[in-house]
């Protein structure tokens, strides 16, 4: 019996998964530190904004439409940002967001449905929230994690990326784009 095969099996299953889990590496926020214009929050986030969104299910399907009108006001480090959904079915939720500016480009964040406290990063025009949601369906409340993305594109416009996860398994993911009134 040649035992050399298991190992060199061993060995190459042990390459081949490194190199799955390395090419799978997500995205820093400092990729985007060259990128402009840079994003500054407490200007984009402050007055009248509009998006425009979307939720797809980890097929793809847009299961969900929404639109959230937002007003965003600030007091030194301290911002407040009030969401207000309005769904392509007609219901209405509100999320008020409390930022707090922590400096060189970190971020917290804090609302009543967020389990702990939302952890974000920026540089360049790129900012990278990570949070949990308390996210209510069909009568029961599920804690989904967020990596939460958005990009600046000009003083008006952000885009904004955010894949849905439990236990690590993609749930689906929510597209916004904002406009600054």
């Amino acid at each position: 019996m040649n035992l050399r095969f298991p190992r060199r099996a061993a060995l190459a299953a042990l390459l081949a998964t490194s190199a799955l889990v390395l090419g799978c590496a997500s995205p820093s926020p400092s990729d985007y530190a060259a990128e402009k214009p840079v994003l500054d929050l407490k200007t984009y986030f402050n007055g009248e904004l509009v998006a425009h969104g979307i939720f797809t299910d980890r097929s793809g399907k847009v299961a969900r439409r929404f639109v959230v009108q937002m007003t965003g006001t600030w007091n030194g480090n301290q911002g407040t940002l009030d969401e207000r959904f309005t769904y392509s079915d007609g219901k209405t939720e509100r999320r008020v967001w409390r930022l707090t500016d922590l400096g060189n480009g970190r971020w917290e964040g804090r609302a009543d449905d967020v389990v702990g406290v939302a952890q974000g990063v920026s540089a360049g025009n790129a900012l990278n929230w990570r949070y949990t949601l308390a996210l209510p369906v069909d009568g029961k409340v599920y804690e989904v994690q967020f990596d939460d993305w958005m990009y600046l594109m000009d003083d008006k416009v952000m885009l904004n990326k955010a894949e849905m996860s439990k236990f690590g398994f993609r749930l689906g993911e929510v597209t916004l784009s904002f406009y600054k009134k």
